[in-house]
């Protein structure tokens, strides 16, 4: 009888697992929909932000159905897929997502990574689908001559540190010469991008740069904050990501670096970097091009509308409103923009191929006018884009914690376009050169 159970229960776990690898063959967007693929992660050392950040994603897709019914009509679905912020997951993901509806192929892949966008670059050429790197990724894909199906939007890594350098250089009488600034950076494509940025800001200002890498995941920095302390800096211009962060504020604040001389990017600039790190985190600031809170009407609105009919996707609604949530919401709301803009070409009421989200990707003018509308007037910048420039602002604010939430402490920012733009456009022209591309602007 034993040997008779046993038998049972391998022949059940074999069934079981050969229904999970056919499951998902068997899931399909309906053909009337607009699928959405999600390569999203919500586990492993940065699962905490990209809770946030997708929560934030889904509700706003949500948000859209319950209360227009769609686009134009056209219900929105969605599947995620976890990567752990793992390049070859996220690679696995994509190549399973894409399938799900041959008409949109996913309609645009937002994997909050630069490392997966990387991988992923030349895969959503060749399928024709649109990578869209918010805030992260190939910056030089601004070319969209070069680049025609990713968009690194709103804003680049190179033109947010630039606008860091010009907000310090204000903070100082309109310049940081002589000054000696340490960028401290994720070990990673995502902190090695903007350097160049910062090294040719360095030449221009006259200030010294010294640079100080951090191995993944960050939770060891003693030797990189006895080398600071030593450098004696008069800012540290901050590239961290996940548990990095929290980890950083407590160091500087071991050594005696105060915190108002240290400065993040934005994806070192959440709750979920400042509330752990306790009084350590006070004074602390960042980039960002979104702001935090429930202000936005937007926001509110989701939180009655979503919430309210018990289909929010975060299990703490306390974090609606926070810096990532309010991140992926703005990821959303610039998607569902571009499907209104393709729909407006190619037929309202229809599902949209990725050719036709690429168009519209392209040509999105998402103004002020708009945004206010859209209840989110104040939440991101205006974002105008065109085949020369697939990034469509180039702006941040700088926002500062107080010890219990973030504040605004600057206008809109934009970097020097004029040193940072042709920096772009040269990397994207030894990237078609070494690919044997003859750069373009594509026709509809």
């Amino acid at each position: 009888m034993t040997i008779l159970i046993r038998n049972l229960q391998r022949i059940a776990l074999a069934m079981g697992a050969s229904a999970a690898l056919l499951a998902p063959l068997a899931v399909q967007a309906q053909s009337g929909e607009q699928f959405v693929a999600l390569p999203s992660y919500r586990v492993g050392p940065y699962g905490a932000n990209g809770q946030s950040f997708y929560g934030g994603f889904v509700d706003y897709l949500n948000y859209v159905n319950l209360k227009d019914g769609g686009v134009n009509g056209v219900k929105l679905s969605w599947e995620e897929c976890e990567t752990e912020y793992n390049n070859a997951k996220g690679v696995e993901c994509y190549e399973r997502l894409k399938g799900k509806s041959p008409m949109s192929k996913g309609t645009a892949y937002h994997t909050m990574s630069t490392g997966i966008s990387y991988a992923l670059v030349d895969k959503t050429a060749g399928d024709k689908v649109p990578l869209v790197m918010m805030g992260y990724g190939r910056t030089d894909a601004v070319d969209g001559s070069v680049f025609p199906y990713a968009f690194p939007l709103v804003t680049t890594y190179q033109m947010q540190v630039s606008a860091i350098v010009k907000f310090l250089a204000g903070k100082n009488g309109g310049s940081l010469a002589g000054k000696k600034i340490v960028y401290l950076y994720h070990d990673s494509a995502y902190g090695k991008e903007p350097i160049v940025a910062l090294e040719a800001e360095a030449k221009l200002g006259k200030f010294n740069l010294v640079e100080i890498p951090v191995a993944h995941p960050g939770n060891e920095q003693g030797a990189q904050w006895l080398k600071i302390r030593q450098e004696n800096p008069d800012y540290v211009i901050f590239w961290g990501w996940g548990v990095m962060n929290q980890t950083a504020l407590k160091a500087a604040q071991k050594v005696g670096f105060a915190r108002d001389k240290m400065i993040g990017s934005w994806w070192a600039g959440s709750e979920e970097d400042t509330v752990p790190a306790g009084d350590a985190a006070k004074g602390y600031m960042s980039a960002t091009w979104n702001v935090a809170g429930r202000g936005v009407s937007l926001i509110a609105d989701i939180d009655k509308v979503v919430y309210g009919a018990g289909k929010g996707n975060m299990q703490d609604r306390n974090k609606v409103g926070s810096v990532l949530y309010n991140r992926g919401v703005s990821a959303a709301v610039v998607t569902v923009e571009a499907i209104r803009v393709a729909q407006a070409r190619y037929g309202k009421g229809k599902v949209m191929s990725g050719e036709d989200m690429r168009w519209a990707f392209e040509n999105l003018n998402v103004n002020n006018a708009r945004l206010q509308q859209l209840g989110a007037t104040g939440l991101l910048p205006e974002i105008k884009t065109s085949c020369d420039n697939h990034e469509g602002s180039g702006k941040v604010k700088i926002q500062q914690w107080d010890g219990t939430k973030w504040v605004v402490v600057s206008d809109w920012i934009e970097g020097n376009k004029n040193l940072i733009h042709p920096l772009f456009k040269a990397s994207a022209a030894q990237f078609a050169k070494e690919k044997g591309i003859s750069p373009a602007c594509m026709k509809s």
